[in-house]
């Protein structure tokens, strides 16, 4: 019996193995094939508790202050890591051990994984899984389809997802047209969007889309040129 034992668990091993190869080869597959089509949803849109508005735009017919906006607001080491920004998430980790609560830490790539397949919620098994789809999301996507679906999925508002939906929400126009201060406006709205209206904005929140502008500005017109070359 005691030569068994290790066969059994070998087997169990091996099937726990073609499970999850088998897993990472269903994710890469769909990542490969929403990488050249527009996502039908997401995650967090079936998971919404508001009805769902959304439509989709190129990123090439957004003007790029609208990319710069949300990177200078969320991620302005976006063109530089591989989709997990790990000094943030050491950091993170370092306050977490030190009695304060678990922050974000969360990089442009993480958070489009996380809209994608995953919750809302903080956890260390979250934070995990989310990582790891970031690192797929970066080597089959890459930079520009990472912001052009990002820009097209988060939410913004109740039930509203995508700078489009939330251009035509807040605005009456088409996100083409939004001005540089608005593109401002609207990632003002990422880190709380239900609670959050660009139309009224509290006197914090005014100086932060200021500050937005002021790091847009700092960053350079050209500083995604890179990634909308590639």
């Amino acid at each position: 019996m005691a030569k068994r034992k290790p066969r059994f668990l070998s087997k169990i091993w091996a099937k726990i193995w073609r499970m999850l190869l088998t897993l990472v080869l269903v994710i890469s597959l769909v990542l490969l094939m929403f990488r050249f089509v527009p996502l039908p949803t997401t995650a967090f849109m079936l998971q919404s508790p508001y009805p769902v508005t959304q439509q989709w735009i190129s990123i090439d017919k957004l003007p790029q202050n609208m990319a710069l906006a949300v990177v200078a607001s969320e991620d302005q080491r976006f063109p530089e890591h591989f989709g997990v920004d790990f000094t943030a998430i050491i950091n993170a980790v370092e306050q977490y051990g030190d009695g304060d609560g678990l922050r974000g830490a969360s990089t442009i790539t993480q958070q489009t994984a996380k809209n994608l397949f995953l919750w809302s919620g903080r956890s260390f098994v979250r934070k995990g899984l989310e990582a790891g789809l970031a690192l797929s999301l970066e080597a089959i996507w890459g930079k520009r389809r990472i912001l052009e679906v990002y820009l097209n999925v988060a939410e913004f508002g109740q039930g509203i997802y995508g700078v489009e939906a939330a251009s035509q929400h807040y605005f009456g126009k088409s996100a083409r047209y939004l001005t540089k201060y608005q593109t401002a406006q609207l990632a003002v709205l990422l880190p709380s969007p239900r609670t959050r209206d660009p139309r009224r904005l509290t006197a914090t929140l005014s100086q932060r889309v200021i500050w937005i502008e002021r790091q847009m500005r700092q960053l350079g017109t050209g500083y995604l040129t890179p990634i909308f070359k590639d």
